[in-house]
């Protein structure tokens, strides 16, 4: 009787946590205005990230 409580308890708040959410503020999608995109910083962060592998493994190779 005692885990049948508790699970009627920790579903009534889980299913209340679900619904207490916030939709998206009415407006532009982003703040200000003039949406800047953040692929310039992206990309050179993936291009720093594979020229680190590759570096990484060349030292491998050589020291084999």
């Amino acid at each position: 009787m005692k885990l049948r409580l508790i699970y009627i308890l920790f579903g009534i708040i889980g299913n209340s946590l679900i619904y207490a959410q916030v939709g998206p503020p009415p407006g532009p999608s982003c703040w200000p205005p003039p949406c800047i995109p953040i692929d310039g910083g992206v990309g050179f962060l993936v291009a720093a990230g594979i020229a680190y592998g590759v570096k990484k493994i060349n030292d491998i190779h050589k020291t084999k």
